[in-house]
């Protein structure tokens, strides 16, 4: 492979990724790289490289293989994947031989030359795939025990900034184009919270920032993703002949983000709606949309009685930004995406995250993460009594002493009451 530098220097780097990699170069495990579409992973894979040229490696050791593209429309299976690396690396430089594959769930039986590569010593692999079930076939047993995962997520709020900044669109509000100027109270929000609800409104795809940056674009550019998404990884690779009751089930799914989401209340509306359907093609479908990784799942967990309760998870997005280019962005969903911008930070984080139940009240989130744990409660605004003695008397009721938060828009209330943090939002996220 030609050094790639000038292709990548306008890449805003995402260190955490490329360190985690890096920790496990040159060790004899795969390392997976797995998130949605367009979420990044190709410009990780090309920014290592970079990192490996630099650091001397001959080019022509290199193999990098993206599958969205039609330079490798010939590599259908294993069998081609094989033999395509064989001939790539034949005759060429002595040292050690690297395999990056983008988006290598569209190579049929993709495990078997994976599994064949680590056999005979063909060099280190970096795969990415786009598919939450992408090492649970029963093929994947062939390189068990021997692949690391790497998770990756759409921009923080943090990388966010950081994007903005490096295309130079960061400004104070008057200088930004007419659609993204507040029309109302806000109108002189400090710059971070400006740029917060542009966070909030158009998701955190590092692709729009490559973009103009106004709504038209943005919710164009994020509803062609969905459809590729939707199209492309779940109608057509499930065969789904019924696709107006999968679009139906999609604008649900992401209407009601953060409620409590069961198949049977699903069909249930449907039925309100004359739309005749199943319980059981009403979970096919959640579970086809979960495993391309659009969206993601909360189990809810009973605090006192230690164990999770079945059936009735709660949804959040993998991108707020992908739900407003299908639906429209509204002022009113905005505690559900507060919500969801927590859970998804949280994530990122590396927590593993349930709903907390507890006397029959819920907790918005239990994290946990090694022998680290804590609740977090997310609203709008804390502007009255009878909110604030919800929000931190829920959290009261736990008594454990784990580390308990509420998170809201209020700058200015104060870091704690009763023992029971206080957040504001944009702090939280740029811890």
């Amino acid at each position: 492979m030609e050094n790639s530098k000038s292709d990548t220097a306008h890449f805003v780097v995402r260190e955490r990724y490329l360190s985690a990699i890096e920790a496990f170069i040159d060790q004899p495990v795969v390392k997976v790289l797995k998130g949605m579409r367009r979420v990044g992973k190709s410009v990780i894979m090309r920014l290592l490289i970079d990192r490996l040229i630099n650091r001397g490696i001959p080019g022509a050791n290199i193999l990098y293989i993206n599958k969205e593209s039609l330079a490798f429309d010939a590599i259908k299976d294993y069998r081609d994947l094989y033999r395509y690396a064989g001939d790539y690396f034949k005759g060429g430089p002595p040292g050690r031989k690297y395999i990056l594959i983008d988006e290598i769930q569209d190579i049929v039986g993709w495990e078997r030359a994976v599994a064949s590569f680590l056999a005979d010593g063909m060099g280190d692999i970096i795969i990415s795939g786009s598919n939450a079930g992408l090492l649970s076939s029963e093929l994947a047993t062939l390189i068990s025990g021997r692949y690391v995962e790497i998770p990756v997520y759409p921009l923080t709020f943090r990388e966010f900034l950081t994007f903005r900044k490096n295309k130079g669109d960061t400004k104070d509000n008057a200088d930004q184009p007419e659609s993204l100027q507040p029309k109302s109270e806000t109108d002189n929000l400090p710059h971070t919270e400006a740029e917060f609800k542009n966070y909030l409104r158009y998701g955190g795809l590092p692709g729009i920032h490559q973009l103009p940056f106004n709504q038209e674009v943005l919710f164009s550019y994020l509803n062609s993703i969905l459809n590729t998404v939707l199209y492309k990884d779940i109608i057509t690779r499930h065969k789904i002949r019924d696709v107006s009751i999968f679009d139906k089930l999609v604008r649900y799914l992401f209407d009601n983000v953060g409620n409590i989401t069961t198949a049977k209340k699903i069909a249930d509306y449907f039925k309100s709606q004359r739309i005749r359907t199943s319980v059981d093609t009403i979970l096919n479908y959640i579970s086809y949309i979960e495993s391309s990784l659009l969206v993601d799942k909360a189990p809810r967990y009973d605090i006192k009685g230690k164990r999770l309760l079945e059936f009735s998870d709660k949804v959040f997005l993998n991108d707020v930004g992908l739900r407003h280019g299908l639906i429209g962005y509204r002022e009113r969903d905005v505690n559900g995406l507060l919500e969801n911008i927590v859970f998804k930070e949280l994530h990122a984080r590396g927590y593993k995250i349930s709903v907390g139940v507890i006397d029959q009240i819920e907790i918005d989130f239990i994290a946990e993460k090694q022998n680290e744990k804590k609740y977090v409660q997310v609203c709008y605004g804390l502007g009255s009594e009878t909110v604030i003695a919800r929000e931190f008397g829920n959290l009261e009721k736990i008594r454990d002493n784990y580390e308990k938060l509420v998170v809201s828009m209020d700058r200015f209330f104060p870091n704690e009451r009763n023992g029971i943090l206080h957040r504001y939002i944009i702090d939280f996220l740029m811890e």
